[in-house]
């Protein structure tokens, strides 16, 4: 059974992912450093400011480290799509079949349907989001690479 197409995450780079990670590192650091300080402060400080630094640090930990865990996993999930796409990935043709606009953001932007076929795998179905361009629009065709195994695709 084959699986659903799956657009590949936005290229990263090895020193975007690289300062991506850094930067989610850092976001998850405050929680934590707050909860140490409400434990070790010496002498210790009145009732309030414990648990006021306790809550706090609860709290920004839960935030941050949730925060930096997804955004972690998604630049892994680029650089583990482009690795795949560029180890096993096929040229393949992208024909937008229609045009939509998309109106998330402050950008307009066009949501495409496209048919993406190529040799070794099926021709599929596809979403797609895009910037506003002139040239897309109903039959043109697009460069795409797919991933014949699971119809992991980009348009390039």
């Amino acid at each position: 059974m084959t699986s659903a197409p799956r657009e590949a995450e936005a290229r990263v780079g090895p020193i975007g992912a690289l300062l991506s990670r850094l930067l989610f590192l850092v976001i998850c650091l405050p929680g934590p450093v707050l909860l140490v300080v409400a434990v070790t402060l010496d002498p210790p400080r009145s009732s309030s400011d414990f648990w006021g630094l306790l809550v706090g640090g609860v709290l920004a930990t839960a935030i941050g480290v949730g925060f930096g865990v997804f955004g972690w996993r998604v630049v892994g999930r680029s650089r583990r799509d482009a690795r795949r796409l560029s180890a096993a990935g096929v040229a393949a043709t992208a024909e937008v079949l229609a045009v939509a606009n998309h109106l998330a953001g402050e950008n307009p932007e066009l949501e495409l349907h496209l048919r993406i076929s190529g040799p070794g795998f099926a021709t599929f179905e596809a979403d797609t989001i895009r910037a506003t361009d002139p040239a897309l629009v109903p039959g043109a065709v697009l460069a795409a690479v797919v991933d014949p195994a699971d119809r992991l695709f980009a348009i390039i």
